[in-house]
């Protein structure tokens, strides 16, 4: 399959498109094969092309997912046949590959975070609006069946008004299994960038946008020593906060607390609870999509199981993507957008500096809670 001539310089968001539209993945790491996979539930994408720094693992990965061409990253990000770049580069990276595709017409899907700092994540809003083009960033699991399960219990009203939240994301970091985990423990990751993350963007797409944050942090281990692979027993330096506490206020008046940490061996902590006037939600795992979903009202003796009212219950990575996909083909807005991404980045950047200087910051960006998907779709079908 060959490029196609037309440019997609300076489009705007509101433009017709055909489907499929053409996708170029930049980044072959692990995670690109479950976006590759993804994507080919979906009839409204088709990957065209891949690339990465290492032009031998693209080519594996392309000829793993059947993709046609490989390119060096900054060619797809100038191919004039790509509709839509999907990034998967180092967190990093991640701001400049974005803006790159953006001001080259492209709208973008980026994993998260959307970047690594307020700065960058106001450049690529920055950089989105000039170029007309759309701007989507993972994570994308609150589109999953379980979370858009208590999604709509919450609007139908099943705990009354919801009051408050707590999480919890406790394990003892990446070195023990991972053969290179230096990057989970350098700025712009650490647990709370790297997966507190996932539960930031749960409690927002729920509950709605933050407005004040209050935040602790420490570093248990200033050193991580490498438990498996080529690099068995090298030292890793500890570069950021490995245990982060925060005190979460809503716009809507509801607080939670976060705890994301790296240095718990062992816990028996529920991953999200939100209480409400009339009862109790427990949710499963927000790095993942499905899940059970449990409802105790008041006066209850129990737990009750609630039945998913969604699919996409599976490893559906790149689910994002193709609302971003849906957004560009229906002029319609897309969930994972880039302003969620943002306030999400602003929130977790807020927490660490209200650790540093002590006292309660302010969130300056809003975001309204991303669209509910609607209960009863197809596999691969977005918004009959």
């Amino acid at each position: 399959m060959t490029g196609r001539s037309r440019s997609t310089a300076r489009r705007t968001a509101d433009a017709p498109r055909a489907a499929p539209l053409s996708v170029g993945l930049v980044g072959c790491g692990n995670i690109s094969g479950q976006y590759l996979e993804a994507c080919r539930r979906f009839p409204m994408l088709r990957v065209e092309a891949v690339a990465d720094v290492n032009a031998d693992l693209a080519a594996s990965r392309a000829a793993e997912h059947d993709v046609p061409r490989v390119l060096a990253p900054e060619a797809l990000v100038a191919d004039p046949g790509i509709d839509l770049v999907i990034n998967l580069t180092a967190p990093a990276a991640h701001a400049a590959v974005s803006r790159a595709a953006l001001m080259a017409g492209k709208s973008v899907y980026s994993e998260k975070p959307l970047a690594t700092t307020r700065e960058d994540g106001r450049s690529l809003l920055e950089a989105q609006a000039r170029s007309g083009a759309r701007l989507g960033c993972a994570p994308d699991t609150f589109l999953g069946g379980a979370l858009q399960t208590a999604r709509r219990l919450l609007d139908d009203g099943g705990i009354g008004r919801p009051l408050a939240a707590t999480a919890f994301v406790v394990n003892h970091g990446m070195e023990h299994w991972h053969p290179n985990p230096d990057a989970f423990f350098r700025p712009g990751a650490g647990p709370l960038f790297d997966v507190g993350v996932y539960y930031v963007t749960a409690l927002v797409s729920l509950l709605g946008p933050v407005a004040r944050v209050a935040g602790a942090a420490a570093t248990g281990f200033p050193e991580r020593v490498i438990g498996v692979g080529p690099r068995l027993g090298e030292h890793v330096q500890v570069g950021t906060p490995s245990h982060v506490s925060a005190l979460m206020e809503f716009a809507g008046g509801q607080v939670a607390t976060l705890v994301a940490s790296f240095d718990v061996w062992a816990s028996e902590l529920p991953r999200m609870e939100i209480y409400g006037t009339e009862g109790t939600l427990l949710l499963p795992d927000p790095n993942f999509f499905g899940g059970t979903v449990r409802l105790r009202r008041a006066g209850d003796d129990a737990w009750s199981a609630v039945p998913l009212s969604h699919g996409y219950v599976d490893t559906a990575r790149g689910l994002g993507a193709a609302d971003l996909a849906r957004a560009l083909l229906s002029g319609g807005s897309p969930r994972a957008s880039g302003q969620l991404a943002y306030h999400v980045l602003d929130v977790m950047q807020a927490t660490l500096e209200s650790a540093t200087r002590g006292e309660r910051i302010q969130v300056e960006s809003h975001v309204d809670r991303p669209a509910p998907l609607p209960p009863g779709l197809a596999d691969g079908e977005l918004d009959p």
